[in-house]
């Protein structure tokens, strides 16, 4: 009895806890600029170009990230600024942008700043099997299937977005959405027919 007295005693005695403000961007990396650089391929240059008030007005105007092509150099580059909210807003606007240059619609990509827990999974046809020749050409078409198909059927099925890029795969969603529709992926890459691969 005497020992619970004495550890309430040794409770109330404690100081309150001290009360901080959230610290702003620019004061979490003491005053410095951060900045992010992203590489645009040689076929998303154009439509880089066609979409860029699309990419730079909820980066600039929602997420407070100075944003400018170089043309030199052929990136993108990212800065925060002064009144930057948050400093992950840097990241998510990276991530971003690498998602369209992975092949993304531009409003899919856009889920990965108003979205936590969203990431891209990006893997290489061979990662899963070795193909060649036409064996990789036909699993490059189970993976599509006519006119798209099976890609529409698994991505309404997972609740993501897949980018098949020749031979390699990419897929936007949340960390369990993306394995279901990668193991989708594989077993066509496998030889599992379109039927199969689309009940996962």
């Amino acid at each position: 009895m005497q020992s619970s007295e004495t550890s309430s005693m040794e409770v109330e005695k404690l100081p309150p806890k001290p009360k901080f403000e959230p610290l702003k961007a620019h004061e979490i990396s003491d005053g410095r600029v951060q900045f992010r650089k992203v590489s645009v391929p040689p076929h998303r240059f154009t439509p880089l170009k066609k979409a860029w008030m699309e990419i730079y007005t909820p980066i600039y105007e929602q997420m407070k990230i100075d944003i400018r092509m170089n043309l030199k150099a052929r990136k993108v580059e990212l800065k925060t600024r002064s009144d930057t909210p948050d400093i992950s807003n840097l990241q998510k606007c990276a991530d971003f942008v690498h998602a369209f240059m992975l092949g993304f619609e531009v409003n899919d990509a856009l889920a990965l700043l108003r979205v936590d827990e969203l990431y891209v999974d990006s893997f290489e046809i061979k990662d899963v099997k070795t193909l060649r020749g036409e064996h990789l050409s036909r699993a490059i078409g189970r993976l599509s299937g006519k006119g798209g198909k099976t890609k529409f059927t698994i991505e309404n099925a997972t609740t993501t977005r897949i980018v098949i890029a020749d031979t390699k795969i990419h897929i936007l969603g949340s960390f369990s959405n993306i394995k279901v529709a990668r193991d989708s992926l594989c077993s066509l890459i496998l030889g599992s027919p379109a039927e199969n691969g689309d009940k996962r």
